[in-house]
């Protein structure tokens, strides 16, 4: 099981509608994402729009490429786009780039 996070930032003017849409995800998108290898994922947000992601997947491309296949993700992806900025016409999941890891205490 690898561990991979990454950044993005949110809007600073949509941050607050960005928190209410995360406090009531989609149950159908809650299940494509642990259908593909998404394993204890936790999205964090600093005040000024840092979004911070960290999940553990066996296999980061492959779970990013089953979530890509997904209707309900295409459907998520559309609607969240709005809220990031720098995304260089990226949707925000293919916008993800994991942070190499430097430290790991076990």
């Amino acid at each position: 099981m690898s561990r991979v996070c990454f950044l993005l930032k949110v809007r600073e003017d949509r941050i607050e509608e960005y928190r209410a849409r995360h406090a009531d995800v989609w149950p159908e998108m809650r299940a494509a994402l642990s259908a593909a290898g998404w394993h204890n994922y936790s999205l964090f947000l600093r005040e000024d729009g840092l979004l911070v992601g960290y999940l553990e997947t066996d296999d980061f491309a492959a779970a990013q490429e089953a979530m890509a296949a997904t209707e309900v993700n295409a459907r998520w992806q559309a609607e969240m786009g709005e809220f990031f900025e720098s995304l260089d016409g990226a949707r925000p999941d293919e916008a993800m780039k994991p942070l190499p890891e430097v430290f790991h205490l076990p």
